[in-house]
């Protein structure tokens, strides 16, 4: 009776999101065509879907370009926020030296940042996946210093009595302790990264979801601006879900840790 009543639970949990979903378009459907708002200032999401449809091989390929930009500059970003989180760990100098400059760097807003990559690179490629890099890079290195400080002091010197120096303390323990926290600023990140792509393509840009956007909303293209915008919220979607999925697959301990949790709560 027991194991029924939590799986019922678990499934009224998951229905919640969808069912306040499909309350919103229906809503918003409604009230579009009682106020008998034009296409071009709002559409409804029938309207949407229809686009959807019609333009689905156009909307693929500014879709591909978009997701390249994200996963490459999303990428990049882990490598680097993984390495300097790293560095900052294993040397005090360093971390004085280049931590104040990585909190600082977050204070210039990208939208100013993305024109000055046009003008010094040019377009392409390379200019938005380094906006996607600059975007979603500090949520990964703050998470991962995090992760890699939250050693156990009894395990540290335990390691330590054994003589382990810092190099086999950071592989043996302070990096598989840091994946939970990695995890975390990697769901903040991808997320992130979508926007990144957008504001790079917005700037200045020959394909891509933002460059659809931008040159769809002075034709009044309205519903082609919303269907890229439903394509947008549902890559992101799918790559939180794709990070959730690979956390659980490379830190099993971390779940059966949280579950043990909440059994005792």
């Amino acid at each position: 009776m027991t194991y029924w009543t939590k799986n019922q639970k678990k499934a009224f949990q998951y229905m919640i999101a969808p069912c306040i979903i499909v309350v919103l378009l229906l809503t918003w459907e409604f009230l579009v065509h009682i106020r008998d708002i034009p296409n071009w200032l709002l559409p409804a999401p029938s309207d949407i879907t229809v686009t959807l449809f019609q333009d689905a091989w156009m909307l693929s390929g500014h879709t591909w370009v978009t997701f390249i930009e994200v996963v490459l500059g999303f990428g990049v970003a882990v490598v680097a926020g993984v390495f300097l989180a790293s560095v900052i760990t294993l040397s005090r100098s360093v971390e004085q030296s280049i931590y104040p400059i990585i909190i600082a760097s977050q204070t210039i807003p990208i939208i100013v940042i993305a024109p000055m990559l046009l003008v010094w690179i040019g377009y392409g490629l390379t200019p938005k996946i380094i906006v996607v890099a600059l975007i979603s890079f500090f949520p990964v290195t703050v998470n991962m210093v995090d992760g890699l400080r939250a050693i156990d002091p009894d395990m540290q010197r335990v390691l330590r009595t054994m003589g382990a120096n810092k190099w086999q303390e950071f592989i043996k323990v302070r990096f598989p302790t840091s994946l939970p926290y990695l995890f975390s600023g990697l769901k903040v990140a991808i997320a992130v990264s979508v926007i990144g792509a957008v504001i790079g393509e917005w700037v200045g840009s020959k394909e891509g979801l933002g460059y659809l956007m931008i040159r769809s909303k002075p034709q009044f293209q309205t519903e082609r601006v919303f269907a890229a915008i439903v394509i947008l919220s549902f890559m992101g979607v799918l790559l939180f879900i794709l990070i959730g999925l690979l956390q659980r697959l490379l830190t099993p301990w971390h779940r059966r840790e949280v579950e043990s949790k909440k059994l005792d709560d």
